[in-house]
């Protein structure tokens, strides 16, 4: 058996690089926006509504995946609902609990999809009007700080690039003929 100092240098380093290259990725961790994108352009495809906006409003009422309701509940969005959290950790809460993150994103989608404005403003990719909107709606105890909130995480985070790219990579394709 070869004991470490009896390896040649070049494959000592070798080693020590690859497990250091191993240790770092298994450190890096994938951000909210990385793990929760793709899901959140389908949905924005399927439901009409702008990415950013599903992305923005998850981001702050879960604190970036980091809150107790996103952790317990699997609820992103702070939808208030029935739970079993009183039966199975002992803890009191007027959340509403998700089987899947997936269905916490579509159960917001729905609840958007209800909302009277919806209609008027299904397809336009500007988050602004449907933030002002949902604002109005109830559905946060301080409208214009929420919004802010939301706008500011949309803001941070590129998401109202991502609409722009989408939409001029859509003009594109169609004044080139690719439909």
């Amino acid at each position: 058996m070869k004991t470490v100092t009896s390896l040649p240098q070049h494959r000592l380093i070798l080693i020590v690089y690859l497990l250091f290259f191993q240790l770092s990725l298994s450190a890096q961790k994938q951000s909210f926006r990385e793990k929760y994108q793709p899901l959140t352009d389908s949905l924005a495809e399927a439901y009409k509504i702008p990415g950013a906006v599903i992305l923005g409003v998850a981001i702050i009422e879960s604190g970036n995946g980091t809150s107790r309701n996103s952790k317990l509940l699997r609820n992103f969005f702070g939808i208030k609902g029935k739970n079993n959290l009183l039966k199975t950790k002992g803890i009191r809460s007027s959340y509403k609990q998700y089987k899947s993150d997936t269905a916490s994103f579509v159960d917001f989608c729905k609840l958007v999809e209800r909302k009277k404005f919806y209609p008027s403003l299904a397809g336009n990719p500007d988050y602004r009007p449907w933030i002002l909107a949902l604002s109005k709606t109830g559905y946060s105890e301080v409208p214009e700080t929420w919004r802010k909130l939301i706008t500011g995480a949309i803001q941070k985070n590129g998401l109202d690039k991502t609409g722009e790219k989408k939409s001029s990579q859509l003009s594109a394709e169609t004044s080139n003929g690719n439909h």
